[in-house]
């Protein structure tokens, strides 16, 4: 049975634009005992709303949560307001200030002649209101006005979610169009997909089905169209399509067999959705992103540098504060940052590159006499994901931040808020694992960012490039128009190490037969495809013997499914690193259990409670539903100190993290990796792949599996190849110019 509390809205202590709403609710009666104790007293409610009016009587559904940050509150999943009744309840409702003009007498001589039931007959028939006298024509007509469209929202949104809208989404549906809702979804119910994205083609396909809108009709195609072109370009990381792969895979999306593209292209091409170049598709968002992206670098790559004196000096001196020696390209780097508007470092694991962030960092403080908060106010240490931005803070002794938070992204509108009409005013921006980030993220970050500004931008393009649109390092280098130092002499190596020369062998597709021998920091355990799950147990188990916890060592491979796949590990090691015991409650969904003190992956962006796709924390503890308000089974992760609460509906954010993909590993550093190799993976095997996993290691890598397996891979460079003009573009400015 869906809890309930039926009361009076007090006020709105928060509210966005989307409609979400932190408020405060007097409850009057509920249909849980354990909430009878908030009858009469008033309580935090959250959930989306359209309007709420303090005379107004509500019943929210939903359930009662204890959030680990705010407390207890009642999070609403849809609401019913009731009309008002009884004769004092439809005169105060009359007199209140929804109704300008009409006072509380001529309220009361309303209900008077028309009864306790006025609201409902003037609904019903607008002429009833003519029945009380000394009522004039005008004062009707407000009457009438005011309470049809009082009336109409709820009405509206009420049909939406028999449609099968969730409350979320009817508000939005709402919200967009007002008194045009019914005529939208009558005239054309896809209209939805292109005003409201957030809202899936697939939602608005299925309610269409319901209003037996034919599988080939023109709308169905034109919005499955640019559907899935989006799917295809954030799927594959193309900046754009050929029309042959749009008709190809939008036939077979809708399982339609149609050839007449050219008009409905045309069309969304007219409407603004997609840009046309010749015979290449793209959508607006990637064209306008990479056209903004190429004048912001232009204009930052032809202004004046700026020469500071005696850096060579100050350089000097910071050697021997920090008692190190720098290399000429690592010297070359850290004044070309300081000297240059816009500078690229890239080099691979081990060349220095978190030395030279600190470096700089300090040279800059030092030269502009910036004490710490004036510093820090000027200054923006940045990267894609929370992990790499934390390796970047305990490096450098400075605040770093993911680039979502940099830019205060808005969960609720997609939007963010620091953007190139609310600037953010700092001078040097070094970013790091730029391999990582899309053309997208980085129009918004240059947005963001004040004209004057100073950009360092550090990574290495032969790790696996970003999930989303573009090659956006690799491109930027090869263009040959961004100044960049190349960092190639070798750090973090003794006599006998060897993760480091495996990097490199692998980067330039020529192994060795050393991956085959043992070091202090690798080894090659060789066995067969069907005897790696075997090996793997018993080689965490001797790696747990030794002291590593679930921070220290983390297991990588490939691919999900199969045999040796993520999802069959993870279920084997759960029993390794984290075996059930009488004293560790858990939970099952689906057919995975959650049980206490299991290693997690988060899977999904929360900014909201600062954990992010990629975070990997541990099941502090497990509330059953018998036990919480909630009522419902409750997981809550430690994230490194951040406590976050996941409800069933949650679930599906998260996974073990016993062992995850190489892709997730990305942004991270581990003191131990453990890698299996098997031909099973074949199709995940590819150099950069291999590449990204290997430098993950720090102190010690363990590939296990077979040889040949790893070796094919390293030198595979059949790796899909992205559809982007944005190299030739950035040529094409800059030569245009010179």
């Amino acid at each position: 049975m869906e809890s309930y509390v039926k009361g009076n809205y007090r006020r709105s202590i928060f509210k966005s634009d989307k409609g979400y709403v932190i408020g405060l609710f007097k409850v009057r009666e509920t249909n849980d005992e354990l909430l009878k104790e908030y009858v009469n007293h008033t309580i935090t409610f959250t959930g989306y709303f359209h309007e709420l009016n303090e005379d107004d009587t509500y019943i929210l559904y939903g359930e009662a949560i204890n959030h680990p940050r705010y407390g207890f509150q009642f999070q609403t999943n849809r609401y019913e307001r009731l009309r008002p009744t009884g004769k004092e309840a439809v005169v105060e409702f009359l007199s209140s200030d929804l109704f300008p003009g009409v006072g509380e007498k001529l309220a009361k001589n309303i209900v008077d002649v028309l009864g306790d039931n006025a609201l409902d007959k003037i609904l019903e028939d607008e002429s009833a209101l003519y029945l009380v006298p000394k009522l004039t024509e005008s004062k009707i007509r407000k009457i009438i006005n005011v309470l049809k469209k009082y009336e109409e929202s709820h009405q509206v949104i009420a049909k939406l979610i028999d449609l099968g809208f969730t409350m979320r989404e009817a508000l939005s549906i709402y919200n967009e169009y007002k008194s045009n809702t019914i005529k939208i979804i009558d005239e054309n119910i896809y209209q939805i997909s292109y005003n409201l994205p957030d809202i899936s083609f697939l939602k608005i396909d299925k309610v269409a089905n319901l209003l037996d809108i034919n599988g080939v009709d023109i709308r169905r195609i034109k919005a499955g169209t640019l559907y899935v072109l989006k799917k295809l370009v954030y799927q594959n990381g193309d900046s754009y399509l050929s029309k042959s792969a749009i008709i190809r895979n939008v036939n077979r999306f809708l399982n339609i067999d149609y050839d007449n593209y050219d008009e409905i292209l045309k069309e969304l091409a007219d409407l603004g959705y997609l840009v046309i170049d010749g015979e290449d598709y793209y959508l607006e968002e990637i064209w306008n992103a990479e056209a903004n992206i190429v004048e912001r670098l232009y204009d930052l790559a032809v202004k004046p540098l700026y020469k500071y004196k005696k850096l060579d000096e100050l350089l000097m001196e910071l050697e021997k504060i920090n008692n190190i020696n720098y290399n000429d390209e690592q010297k070359k780097a850290i004044i070309k940052a300081l000297e240059n508007n816009i500078l690229i470092i890239t080099g691979g694991p081990g060349t220095g590159k978190t030395t030279i962030i600190k470096a700089i960092t300090e040279l800059y403080q030092h030269i502009n006499k910036l004490d710490y908060d004036k510093f820090t106010e000027r200054l923006a240490l940045l990267a894609p994901t929370g992990r790499a931005s934390k390796r970047m803070s305990e490096s450098t002794f400075l605040p770093a931040s993911t680039i979502h938070r940099f830019l205060k992204w808005n969960k609720d509108t997609g939007d963010f808020m620091v953007n190139e009409n609310n600037k953010s005013k700092v001078d040097l921006v070094i970013v790091d694992e730029v391999s990582m980030i899309d053309i997208n993220l980085f129009d918004s970050l240059l947005k963001g960012l004040k004209r004057n500004v100073k950009i360092i931008l550090v990574g290495d393009y032969d790790q696996l490039p970003s999930v989303g649109p573009g090659c956006l390092l690799k491109d930027l280098i090869c263009s040959g128009m961004i100044d960049v130092v190349h960092l190639n002499h070798l750090y973090r190596q003794d006599e006998n190490s060897y993760i480091t020369s495996l990097a490199y062998e692998i980067k330039d597709g020529q192994l060795s037969d050393n991956f085959l021998n043992s070091y202090d920091d690798y080894t090659f355990l060789k066995c067969s495809a069907n005897h790696i799950k075997s090996n793997l147990i018993r080689l965490c188990e001797k790696v747990i013997s030794k002291g590593y916890d679930y921070k220290r060592l983390q297991v990588l491979a490939p691919m999900y499914k199969g045999e040796n796949g993520i999802d069959a590990l993870n279920k084997e090691l759960q029993d390794v690193f984290n075996p059930k015991t009488l004293e560790k409650r858990e939970i099952k969904s689906g057919n995975v259990i959650f049980r206490e003190h299991d290693k997690i992956l988060q899977l999904v962006n929360m900014p909201e409670e600062n954990v992010f796709n990629g975070d990997i924390g541990i099941i502090r503890y497990i509330k059953y539903g018998n036990t919480s308000k909630s009522k419902k089974d409750e997981i809550y992760v430690d994230f490194d100190g951040n406590l976050v609460k996941y409800t069933p509906k949650d679930f599906s954010k998260i996974k073990h993290g016993f062992i995850i993909s190489i892709h997730k590993s990305q942004g991270s550093e581990f003191e131990m990796v453990i890698m299996p190799m098997a031909h099973s993976y074949k199709r995940m095997l590819y150099k950069k792949l291999v590449y990204t996993g290997v430098t993950r290691a720090k102190k010690k890598l363990i590939l296990i599996g077979e040889p040949d397996a790893f070796a094919s891979c390293v030198y595979n460079n059949n790796e899909y190849m992205r559809n982007s003009k944005f190299l030739d573009k950035i040529r094409y400015r800059f030569e245009k110019s010179s």
